[in-house]
This record gives structure tokens, sequence and C-alpha cells, in this order.
């Protein structure tokens, strides 16, 4: 049967007013995960949120919600619903296109969202209007269907990037983000390397710093390579300081005492590792752009200033980049109240590259660079 023409809507920003138009579209097109009351309200007034309605003559048909990830060039499409009686009418299709382009205007230059395996309907809207898979979670709603990833850029950026494939990770605790990302650079080497817990652990025990300004502490660079070479990866690590890392905001004298020796120990056991070779001076992006060239994967620290609005200290795995972006894994979604969608293959652009990449007051630039051992 042929679909019926598409209407001429009045697509806007929604109001506070539109609250009840929208739950009831909510009611009628979804039998789970609705969004709330609250949370309209709350997507309403959102600095990083895009909710825009489709109405005509003054009744609205449908609605659209996109979040534009904080720090980064990534939008991810929340939620998109018409009315069952203005299906097949372009509401969707016209609601999708005016999210893309209010996401670009923000400066994002993909758009990704999750839809239901089983949705044949939405999939092929999506596609048909240049939405790409890549990828599948399994037990994604609450009914226990499985969701594919679709993705598609929608700003004209470089094509050539330099990528590499790399599996993700989720860091299972709140420090160890260091393990975690280097398990995902070796993994992605190595794709026989199992990617668990015992191994998060073992390689956060060889690398942690002991304290960091707070909690638990971190892993220290000089760590990282240890395990990394322990675990026959030949290793680059670079920083650009010669000083004692993790210091600044320290304020009692026996954790800096301690954080001193931590830095010293792991001093000597890198210089007298066959595997790794020490560098000093800044890491820039030509540098991550040419290991990645060579066949390196490639662990950054970074301040999660620009990602969360907290000063933290924080290892992401590089994937990729281009002319417009680095693309980096980061293990943690709990902090930043993300899905693993919006932690994969995450474009940041690369000014904000530059200032993500420098940590503290010391302006800490560091990072790590791997490749399996050659075997004679």
């Amino acid at each position: 049967m042929a679909l019926a023409a598409p209407i001429e809507l009045d697509i806007r920003e929604a109001e506070l007013s539109d609250v009840d138009a929208l739950l009831a579209i909510e009611d009628r097109c979804f039998d789970s995960d609705r969004l709330t009351r609250r949370s309209f309200r709350h997507w309403i007034k959102a600095e990083h949120g895009i909710l825009l309605v489709a109405q005509q003559h003054q009744k609205i048909l449908g609605y659209g919600l996109v979040w534009c990830h904080q720090g980064t060039r990534l939008a991810r499409l929340y939620s998109l619903a018409s009315l069952p009686e203005a299906r097949g009418q372009g509401v969707a299709r016209q609601l999708l296109s005016a999210l893309e382009k209010a996401a670009a205007e923000q400066g994002r230059l993909f758009l990704r969202l999750e839809v239901a395996k089983h949705n044949e309907t939405a999939i092929a809207l999506y596609q048909n209007n240049g939405y790409r898979i890549f990828g599948e979670f399994s037990d994604y709603y609450e009914d226990h269907s499985d969701a594919l990833r679709m993705q598609k850029i929608i700003a004209q950026v470089q094509q050539e990037t330099l990528q590499l494939q790399t599996p993700w990770y989720c860091q299972t605790t709140n420090f160890t983000c260091g393990p975690a990302a280097l398990m995902m650079a070796m993994a992605s080497l190595e794709p026989e390397l199992r990617m668990d817990q015992q191994l998060e652990l073992d390689i956060w025990r060889q690398a942690t710093s002991i304290f960091m300004t707070s909690g638990h502490g971190g892993c220290h660079p000089f760590g990282l390579a240890l395990a990394a070479g322990d675990n026959n990866f030949e290793t680059e690590v670079w920083l650009n300081t010669h000083d004692t890392l993790f210091i600044d905001g320290v304020r009692k004298l026996n954790k800096k005492n301690i954080l001193d020796v931590v830095h010293q120990q792991f001093l000597q056991r890198t210089e007298a590792h066959p595997a790794i070779n020490i560098h000093y001076g800044d890491i820039n992006q030509q540098q991550i752009a040419d290991w990645l060239q060579q066949g390196y994967a490639v662990v950054v620290l970074i301040s999660t200033y620009q990602l969360d609005g907290k000063k933290t200290p924080h290892w992401v795995t590089v994937t990729g980049i281009d002319d417009r972006c680095l693309y980096v894994h980061d293990p943690d979604p709990s902090e930043k109240n993300l899905l693993p969608i919006d932690c994969q293959y995450l474009p940041i652009a690369r000014a904000d590259f530059d200032k993500m990449s420098a940590f503290g007051s010391s302006r800490l630039r560091t990072a790590l660079a791997i490749k399996p051992l050659e075997v004679n």
C-alpha cells in the first residue's frame, strides 16, 4: 500500500506547556522504557538536550529528543515518536532531519541511536536516511529485546580516518580506568586477549600510584608501561616532566613522600625493562597519528573537566584520528551517566583534545604506545 504524501508540519522546540501532549504520545507509542513527566521537564530545560515537537494545526503529532555529549562532537538520538494516526506521513522523517540540523548547528559531527532489532519499520527509516549499523546490544530494553547501534555523519568531516578497531571494556571500579584503557589497547592488537576483572585488578595492583588527591590511587604511566611490557608488548612511554607525578593538590606530607617513593620505584623498574623506552617531551597529535600509522595502540591521560566538570585524571584509549577529531574509548560511563554506545569511538575535536590531554596545574601530558613484541 502506498504511503500518504508528507504533510506540512511546524517543527519547534518543546515547551513546558507541551508536557501533557508529550506524555500522551509516549503512552500510545511505547509499552516500556517510557519517558516520565519529570524526564520531559528535565530535557526541555537541559543545556545539552534538543527536544523538538512536530505539530499541525496546533496539535502535536510527534517529538524527537537528542542528547549532545558534553565535551565531544557526538550526539545521540534518545527518543523519536509520532502518533499512530500520523504515521506514514513523514512526521518522523521530518523530525529526524530537524534534529540532525540542530545537533550539527551545536557543533556535533555524528548522531547515534539505538533501535530495537525487531523494529523493521524504524530500522528502514534510519537506513533510508543515511544511518549505518555499527554494533549490537544484547538484552538492552526492559523487555529483554536486543538493540542495534546505528550512526550517521551529520556534518562534513574528513572521510579518511585512521581507525583502529578496538573492543570496548567497562571498568568495574571507579579507580581502574588505567587498566581498562590498557586492556582495550592490548586487545585491539591481540584479539585473543581476555578482558576481565581479574586482569583489570592485576594491572591496577602493578600500576597504582598508591595515593591521589583523594580516594584510591590511580595508575602511573610507568606502572602501566610495566604491565604492558610484562604482557609481551613493546612500549613507548612519553611524559613531559621529570618530576613526581600526581603530586599537585596533595596536601599531606606523608602522601607526598609516598608518591615520590612510588615514582622513583617505577622509574627504576621502567628504565631496566628491556621492552620499554622512556621519552621526555610534550605529546602532540601528530605523534599519536604516527603511532597509529605504525601499528601501535595508544593510551592517553586526560582531564575529565570538559566531560563532567570534574578535574579528575582519567585514562582513555585512542581508536582513531582524522583532520577534525580524535576518537577514543572511554572505559567509565558511570560517572557521566552514559550508556556504552556513548563511550565508544567518541569524537573529540582536536582543539578540545589538546586542552583535555593536559592534566593539573603542571599541565602534565603523558601517553603510552604499545605493539606486540616481535618473536625472533
